[in-house]
């Protein structure tokens, strides 16, 4: 006899079903019409797909086109279309892996040559013909041997299928010709599969180990309808237009060089002052927010780290040690023990509490190289790291002081965000209770200042839960920004003390908070925020002065002069090239105002104005409005021209 299981539909109606009952004889028995619109189902919060037996009981639920869950499953089965016709046109391809992703979904395969454009060109031609013929996709469990003989050609799914338990489930779904392991879930048939985009190729190592063969990953996208497609295929369009590697190099603001190394980023003059204006900004805010400033040194004795945990926790990011005069040392990975170390070298009071410590301090972490993406992710990075030492009972306080921080912080970048409460990892410090208790206080203090957040369940540092704010960039992608952490543990592994009211020794707690977090990847994000068109106040050249003839170019330098009194930054470009070309070099610059002077602009002590953005427009104006004009610009470090 079957076992007989309950599901709860999503009007409290209950329905007794046999285990190993279809869910697709479910939706059935629910409406023919839901059964032709149902994509797959959901069990107690788990998708699978019509054709998997049902094995639990729990809530039930039907998923349509109209359901986001429903995406991933379409996106999947996309994958399994594309290695369908890759199979058919290559043969020799063998196939690894082709999962769901975030906008999408990609497949890899074992090749000889790397896929062309022109291969993707023929893929997605050859997916319309195997969606044409409306292929099932069709589910089997299997066992061991029956799955190593379908397999027996294809390497990668042979590795796979050793690890599997021998009370695993092995299934596989076929769609055609093509068979494929796989736990799904897979809409019902190819057809389905209707607005999809194959993009790019790229390499990737089997299992993400660079110490295996490399693959050739196809990445490819689908929606449900067409508009949502064109408009996914804009934003990419528009993410490109943005990408801060051409535009870094476009603007000269960075560069890298293998001399120097991987990961490892170059300031030029006119970056390095994006990146000054930023942390000057930053410095006053913080001191006007009570931070004090200190400095620690890029290597330390790797004793530091045995204490703090990193190197139980954090070994495999950290750079190795070197040996200096027979003890070994390591470049910083972070900056808190150093903090902590000033906090030690004098006795605290609680009078002394709160106690807040900022510094822009150099970092290191291993990155594998095939991670590595501009000033995105990279190997040396600058944190604007500070930590706040602080009683128990002052810690509600402390959070909304840096809740309050941060909100200044990106209002003046002009960043909408959002956040996430990250809670207890897997590998992490200090016991369940003391998790619960931090997180509970992260949470409280933003329930009851009215600041809705969402969970990233698992998401912490290994000593503690944290605050993770996602900036809302210009076209709608997120950004790793500010975070806050809660932190019982380092106090506790560092036996910092202060004395209490009562003259007893008493632990503080410790804040951990980063603002723009790492300079370089603040800044790139600025970068395809902006789209190289910075505000005035971080813009690295402000006005360019161009005289239209040699006979105004005391006129211009005059102009410039009385800009840099107020702090511009100006350059005079009185070359001999020609005014369109100078006017060209300027806008490929995104300089955010031209200043040109002539005949006319010279005797009325005048400029005509072009504003970057407004096209060919020239507007006069009294040199002395425009300079009031730039001032405002500066002063309240306006976002628009």
């Amino acid at each position: 006899m079957s076992e007989m299981l309950t599901l709860t539909l999503p009007d409290g109606a209950t329905r007794q079903v046999e285990e190993g009952t279809l869910p697709r004889d479910v939706v059935g028995s629910i409406g023919q019409r839901l059964l032709r619109d149902a994509l797959a189902v959901e069990i107690d919060g788990q998708v699978q797909d019509l054709i998997t037996p049902l094995r639990k009981g729990g809530s039930f639920k039907v998923l349509t086109s109209r359901d986001p869950d429903a995406l991933d499953v379409l996106r999947h089965s996309g994958a399994h279309i594309l290695a369908t016709a890759v199979r058919r046109l290559r043969p020799d391809a063998k196939i690894g892996f082709g999962p769901s992703i975030e906008d999408g979904f990609y497949y890899d395969f074992e090749v000889e040559e790397p896929f062309t454009p022109e291969d993707l060109e023929k893929f997605e031609s050859e997916m319309r013909k195997v969606i044409a013929e409306k292929y099932p996709f069709v589910r089997a469990e299997v066992s061991q041997s029956e799955a190593r003989q379908k397999f027996a050609d294809d390497p990668l799914k042979l590795e796979r299928l050793s690890e599997f338990r021998e009370d695993e489930i092995i299934s596989t779904y076929t769609d055609g010709p093509f068979i494929d392991l796989c736990r799904g879930p897979h809409i019902p048939d190819t057809s389905y599969l209707k607005h999809f985009k194959l993009l790019h190729t790229a390499g990737a190592y089997w299992r993400g180990d660079e110490k295996r063969q490399m693959l050739q990953r196809i990445y490819a996208t689908a929606f449900f309808n067409k508009e949502d497609l064109e408009a996914h295929l804009h934003r990419l369009e528009e993410a490109k237009r943005r990408d801060h590697r051409v535009l870094g190099h476009q603007l000269d603001l960075y560069s890298t060089d293998q001399r120097v190394g991987p990961g490892l980023i170059l300031w030029h003059p006119r970056g390095a002052i994006i990146r000054n204006e930023i942390e000057n900004y930053e410095r006053d805010l913080i001191l006007r927010h009570g931070y004090e400033l200190v400095y620690t040194p890029h290597i330390v004795s790797e004793k530091l780290f045995q204490i703090s945990g990193h190197l139980e926790n954090f070994k495999e990011n950290m750079f190795g040690a070197m040996d200096v005069e027979g003890a070994s040392y390591r470049p910083k990975p972070m900056n808190c023990p150093g903090h902590i170390c000033i906090f030690q070298g004098h006795s605290r009071s609680y009078r002394d509490l709160p106690i807040r410590y900022a510094e822009f301090g150099t970092v290191y972490r291993y990155e594998r190289s095939g991670v590595l993406h501009g000033m995105l992710r990279v190997r040396g990075f600058t944190q604007d790291d500070a930590h706040v030492f602080c009683t128990p009972e002052q810690v509600p306080s402390e959070i909304e002081r840096l809740l309050d921080l941060v909100d200044e912080m990106l209002k003046t970048f002009g960043y909408p965000y959002t956040i996430e409460l990250s809670t207890m990892p897997e590998k992490a410090l200090g016991s369940v209770e003391q998790w619960n208790q931090a997180q509970d206080l992260l949470s409280d203090v933003m329930r009851k200042r009215g600041q809705e957040f969402t969970i990233d369940e698992g998401g912490g540092a290994f000593y503690g839960p944290k605050l993770d704010f996602k900036l809302i960039d210009a076209i709608g992608r997120k950004w790793q920004g500010p975070t806050v952490q809660l932190d019982f543990n380092l106090p506790e592994r560092f036996d910092i003390e202060y004395t209490g009211a009562d003259n007893a020794p008493h632990r503080p707690v410790m804040l951990h908070r980063v603002l723009v977090g790492s300079m370089e990847r603040f800044v790139g994000g600025l970068i395809e925020h902006y789209a190289g068109a910075f505000p005035v106040w971080l813009a690295p050249e402000q006005v360019r002065v161009i005289p239209i003839a040699d006979d105004f170019a005391a006129a211009a330098r005059s102009v410039a002069d009385r800009l840099k009194a107020i702090g511009a930054r100006v350059h005079v470009d009185d070359r001999s090239e020609t005014l369109n070309y100078r006017i060209r070099e300027a806008e490929t610059l995104k300089v955010p105002y031209m200043a040109i002077v002539g005949k006319r602009e010279a005797e009325s002590d005048a400029v005509a104005l072009r504003i970057r953005g407004a096209g060919k427009k020239q507007d006069v104006m009294p040199v002395a409005d425009f300079i009031e004009t730039v001032k405002t610009q500066l002063t309240t470090r306006a976002l628009t021209l």
